[in-house]
């Protein structure tokens, strides 16, 4: 065990299924609290913690919206990034792709071009400090209408240089893809790579709209698609990764236990699987506490962990030259170690 772990450790690794506004420490949400003279519900960082107690997705969401209304300056958003950048540093993760919900800020008020240069200069500075390259997805918050993401759309066209994707995110029953047809597609004309959250609460047709209608190039979650035969067999030829988050899996009960979580199903059908820690303060762990969690849960092998960190990869928006680079280094440390 001792030995894996540390493979886990070592390995460079690539995380695609990152919300920046999910990796808001307790501490820091009191820090930016007091910094910006607000009054948070929560007396203490343990009542919070004691708050993290879900048994849907939406109860996360009602908390986790609720805790991004202490960011509001450009301080603010590049503090939150570098805390979390910081940590990649530490778990030797190399490339990161990260999500951010202007929505969640701009009906607070705050400017989009606030909250996005906050978080851009953050993934500069780590980028000239420790080399870790990034993508920036842009997410819309499917509670709300369409109408109000073409309008967020609106509002990044100013900032198309620093934006890499668009994603759909926040509660998914009863807000299945199709009703961002027209916008996906108009950031499709844009240049901008396409993701979206299904098939983690939602039904496995949510994933085949996601792919038929909104043309996604990645499934964020996906863990209902193993409920279709079809759809196995479509994910496996397309080889469409998909980002599992499986600690995240269990706080929500999306699984009952990560004994039971169907990654090895997925790995057994040639699925490119990811791995990746979602929202880490409120789920628990970071990248690394959820290799190990689910390589402890189950008894995942050295060659399953290096898999799954190469797909990692495989699965990024980077170029082909650049993922074979990563996958090469990749391989250097496996083999010194293993």
């Amino acid at each position: 065990m001792q030995a894996i772990s540390e493979l886990i450790k070592q390995l460079p690794k690539a995380e695609l299924h990152l919300h920046i506004e999910g990796s808001l420490e307790p501490e820091m949400m009191f820090d930016l609290a007091q910094r910006n003279g607000l009054e948070l519900a929560y007396k203490s960082v343990n009542e919070i913690k004691n708050a993290y107690q879900f048994t849907q997705l939406q109860d996360f969401l009602d908390i986790y919206y609720a805790g991004m209304s202490v960011l509001i300056t450009e301080q603010d958003f590049f503090d939150l990034t570098w805390a979390y950048l910081n940590k990649c540093h530490e778990q030797n993760v190399q490339h990161v792709e990260i999500m951010f919900d202007p929505q969640g800020h701009t009906e607070r008020g705050i400017a989009f071009k606030t909250a996005i240069t906050g978080i851009n200069r953050a993934l500069q500075q780590a980028k000239t400090k420790w080399n870790i390259s990034s993508k920036l997805i842009m997410c819309f918050l499917r509670h709300l209408s369409q109408q109000d993401a073409f309008k967020t759309l609106e509002q990044a066209k100013a900032h198309l240089d620093l934006i890499d994707a668009v994603g759909l995110d926040s509660s998914e029953l009863g807000h299945p893809p199709s009703k961002f047809q027209a916008v996906f597609a108009e950031a499709k004309s844009l240049g901008l790579k396409l993701v979206a959250h299904a098939g983690e609460e939602g039904p496995p047709d949510y994933v085949e709209q996601a792919l038929d209608l909104l043309k996604v190039d990645r499934i964020d979650h996906g863990n209902r698609a193993m409920e279709s035969k079809t759809l196995i067999a479509r994910l496996k030829s397309e080889q469409i990764a998909l980002t599992l988050c499986p600690l995240s899996n269990l706080k929500l009960c999306v699984v009952d236990d990560l004994s039971n979580h169907p990654l090895p199903q997925m790995l057994e059908n040639d699925l490119l699987v990811t791995i990746n820690s979602d929202d880490p303060s409120y789920f628990g762990g970071y990248i690394i506490e959820n290799f190990l969690a689910i390589q402890q849960s189950l008894d995942l092998t050295k060659s399953q962990i290096v898999e799954l960190v190469k797909n990692g990869f495989k699965g990024s928006f980077l170029t082909e030259k650049e993922i074979e680079q990563f996958i090469k280094q990749v391989d250097t440390c496996a083999n010194s170690l293993i």
